[in-house]
């Protein structure tokens, strides 16, 4: 059952919930950060990753930020991996990935304009 909604505050939080889920889906987002979860990325620590991206993301408060989880790319040998791509359409893969390297990613790249290109991978 949902929560009552009981004051113009509770529609507020509901409003704007709704409104990043929308958001999300449509791609309304500046930039797009997809970590691979394909089986071999979750073997591999995808899911470590993924919980990592998101922490740093909520702590920075980009909002104009999505995270999105994919299947595999076929570069299984580079997992874990993630995408990120911004609202010009370039696109940055990393791979061999950990939940430091995520963090790394999150604080060079999407906080500083950086792109870490250790972390790089080419297909």
């Amino acid at each position: 059952m949902s929560k009552r909604i009981t004051n113009p505050e509770d529609l507020r939080v509901l409003r704007e919930k709704a409104k990043a889920d929308v958001e999300l889906r449509a791609g309304l987002k500046e930039t797009q950060i997809t970590v691979h979860m394909g089986t071999c990325g979750i073997a591999a620590g995808a899911r470590e990753v993924l919980s990592a991206v998101a922490d740093e993301l909520a702590k920075a408060s980009l909002d104009t930020v999505s995270l999105r989880q994919s299947g595999c790319l076929g570069l299984c040998d580079r997992e874990p991996m993630l995408t990120v791509a911004d609202k010009d359409g370039n696109e940055f893969r990393y791979g061999k990935l950990d939940a430091k390297k995520a963090r790394m990613i999150v604080q060079e790249h999407l906080l500083s304009g950086n792109p870490v290109v250790s972390f790089l991978v080419s297909a």
